[in-house]
């Protein structure tokens, strides 16, 4: 149970931090560095040993420039080692809040956090929504996964403060266009797809009774374009965030949008090439984070996949977290089925990774409008017959697919990584 309290005290303190000298902002940092670093030598199994490997100490490790010396980590290598090998042997792992990643590059996976490290993210996140103008008592709706409908406390629901009301991304559009118009939100947030896709519907249809103050996208990457489309549907500024399951969000737009603002009290961001070396400001790079507050099961180096560009460039909203860019997505990513309804990606990698954990990767492929292929890598075997059976019974129930959409499941040993080294978990050979 999400102790509220706590997460005011946490709030308060992230807030401070915003605009502290970057001076003070990296002795902050590296003393919780060094705290992490030193606990999950000494507390996890697969960081000692990994650790041991690289011959690294945690004295070896004083400052951020040290983090070098430390190994990546990838999603693959936590998945070999049991969870209680990833846990830190002070916490019970059946006791802990387990956060299932959405597997958008085709791999789902399970993160463990504590009671006090949830109101940290939970903290850290509401930094950045009441930096942009979000208010305590705004009507704020969200379209996403319904494994999100729990995120706001009981307390925060009685009290009405930052009260999340959400909206199932399952949903047909026609649907959310009827319930967030019944709500009136003043912030409107959720997966950026899945609000283009209302955008879309809105213009479509004329209705202009859906106008928040403020419209809050994730977990999905759009074009400019499509952002300045929604600006214009819904006649609200869009702020982009940019994050992921395992840390939550860690990146984001404020209202001057002049980059992405890190919140660097929470997690280091590192930014590397091919060979694990830092790239120079302006150079792309993969994201590589180091959070300073997970101790149930520490996050250290550990390379998430996705690209990113550090920047030199300060924001003149005075706040003094450092900014980065995010390389954008495309549009055409959306899914068109029949009828030329649009569909984004990320309901489809909820779909799946809400099936089974024993889904090790996967990779769904549209071959028409009317058909798609899911390959599946298993973690062991079952009866394939009868798991298929069941994941295209899950999928249809949960995206509301009929007959008219066939969906065949393969079995394979192997799914290959892309050229860029991620496993796109969708992709569509049909063109919109």
């Amino acid at each position: 149970m999400v102790n509220f309290a706590r997460l005011l005290y946490y709030l308060a303190g992230a807030r401070r931090r915003l605009y502290w000298d970057k001076d003070k902002l990296r002795r902050y940092q590296e003393k919780r560095l060094r705290t992490v670093v030193r606990y999950a030598y000494e507390n996890v199994s697969f960081y000692h040993e990994k650790f041991r490997s690289a011959g690294v100490k945690p004295d070896d490790v004083r400052s951020l420039d040290d983090l070098s010396k430390l190994p990546l980590v990838r999603k693959s290598e936590f998945r070999q080692v049991p969870a209680r090998q990833r846990v830190s042997v002070e916490f019970d792992v059946d006791r802990l809040k387990a956060i299932r990643t959405s597997g958008s590059t085709g791999e789902p996976f399970t993160t463990y956090v504590c009671g006090r490290e949830d109101e940290w993210r939970k903290a850290i996140y509401m930094r950045a929504n009441i930096s942009c103008g979000q208010r305590p008592r705004d009507r704020w709706v969200v379209v996403t996964a319904p494994h999100h409908f729990h995120d706001t406390t009981g307390v925060q629901r009685r009290l009405g403060v930052y009260a999340q009301t959400c909206v199932s991304v399952f949903m047909g559009v026609d649907e959310q266009v009827r319930v967030i118009g019944g709500l009136k939100p003043d912030v409107l947030d959720g997966y950026s797809g899945a609000l283009f896709l209302v955008a879309k519907e809105l213009d479509r249809r004329g209705i202009k009774a859906i106008r928040p103050r403020i419209v809050f996208g994730t977990a999905d990457l759009i074009d400019v374009a499509s952002r300045r489309f929604m600006e214009e549907v819904f006649d609200a500024p869009y702020l982009d965030q940019f994050g992921c399951a395992e840390i939550d969000r860690s990146a984001w737009q404020c209202p001057e949008r002049v980059g992405y603002h890190m919140d660097v009290d929470s997690v280091v961001m590192e930014f590397v090439d091919e060979d694990g070396e830092a790239v120079a400001a302006g150079e792309r790079g993969e994201v590589v984070y180091t959070s300073l507050f997970n101790y149930a099961m520490p996050l250290i180096r550990y390379a998430i996949g996705d690209v990113g560009v550090p920047s030199d460039d300060e924001c003149t909203c005075d706040r003094t977290l450092p900014l980065m860019e995010v390389v954008e997505g495309r549009k055409d990513s959306f899914l068109v089925l029949p009828g030329n309804r649009l569909v984004s990606p990320r309901v489809f990698t909820n779909a799946i990774c809400g099936f089974s954990e024993n889904i090790m990767r996967y990779r769904v492929v549209q071959k028409r409008v009317d058909w798609f292929e899911v390959f599946v890598q298993l973690d062991k075997k079952v009866n394939e017959s009868v798991f298929a059976n069941e994941l295209v019974g899950h999928v249809r129930h949960t995206l509301g697919f009929g007959d008219d959409i066939e969906i065949d499941v393969k079995f394979v040993d192997e799914l290959p990584l892309d050229k860029s080294g991620k496993l796109m978990a969708v992709v569509s050979e049909v063109k919109i």
